[in-house]
């Protein structure tokens, strides 16, 4: 059994504003830390539960978050960017399950440091008429290749958006969202130790989980964060533009589609 461990850091124990999560600082010094932490929780659940190898995808910011010396030695380690899989990178090599760890949740939301994708660019994203966070979108990449999410981490309202979405995984709750920046948190002793468990649960159950599938092409809808950043993304012909923030573009699959979301990401850096 193959597994691979998508980590992110926003839904991790302890975490709760952009100083944490945002290098240069050290209170994102210890985050990063805390974030390993719970990854090694993961992978030791991993192998507890049978698997003979883990992947580990470091996936948050600029992908080079955990301190590779930190993370346990039996999983082999996904970091650094760009890379066309991006949050998901490492399921092409045949995993079986894919496991989230740390996650948040999507933008416009009312989770601790709610998102998706690009703080700064995008209010929205939708595939067809279902609007998605990154759980939602990398798991249905994810889905694309044959593998389902059996388990999940964050703070309540991230779970509250994606049970739906992976009824057969195993969701953690790591906190409980209070507002944007605030919240009540486990230690990140319990936190640990929950999500261990989770992954050994949601590992157990495999047989009965399904990977998430959009099938065929799929219309994208993308809510930018102002019309200037509309205008940046309409100057790619495959745009649409609805309104002064509203775009939309079609893509053969989820992943031409994320592939261009992020492609639209790296764009909004000529505007800061």
């Amino acid at each position: 059994m193959k597994v691979l461990i998508s980590t992110d850091i926003e839904g991790v124990a302890g975490v709760y504003h952009h100083e944490q999560a945002r290098q240069g600082n050290p209170e994102y010094e210890r985050a990063r830390v805390l974030m390993a932490q719970e990854a090694n929780a993961a992978i030791a659940g991993a192998f507890d539960a049978g698997a003979t190898e883990v992947l580990v995808n470091d996936s948050h910011g600029g992908f080079r978050n955990m301190p590779p010396d930190v993370l346990d030695a039996r999983a082999r380690v996904v970091q650094g960017k760009p890379r066309y899989l991006s949050m998901v990178a490492g399921v092409e090599e045949g995993v079986d399950a894919l496991c989230m760890v740390g996650y948040h949740s999507r933008a416009q939301g009312r989770g601790i440091l709610a998102h998706t994708i690009n703080s700064f660019a995008f209010a929205s994203i939708s595939l067809g008429n279902q609007e998605l966070g990154e759980a939602g979108l990398y798991g249905a990449l994810a889905g694309e290749y044959g593998v389902p999410v059996v388990m999940a981490s964050g703070d309540d309202v991230f779970i509250s958006e994606n049970q739906a979405l992976f009824p057969h995984a195993s969701f953690v709750q790591t906190k409980k969202a209070n507002g944007f920046n605030s919240g009540v948190s486990l230690s990140p002793e319990q936190s640990r130790q929950a999500i261990r468990a989770g992954v050994i649960e949601g590992l157990a159950a495999r047989a009965h989980a399904r990977p998430l599938v959009f099938q065929g092409p799929q219309v994208v809808t993308l809510r930018t964060q102002s019309p200037m950043m509309a205008d940046l993304f309409c100057q790619w012909p495959s745009f649409e533009r609805v309104d002064g923030v509203t775009l939309r573009f079609g893509a053969d699959s989820v992943e031409s589609a994320v592939r261009m979301l992020n492609c639209c990401s790296a764009m909004s850096a000529m505007l800061r």
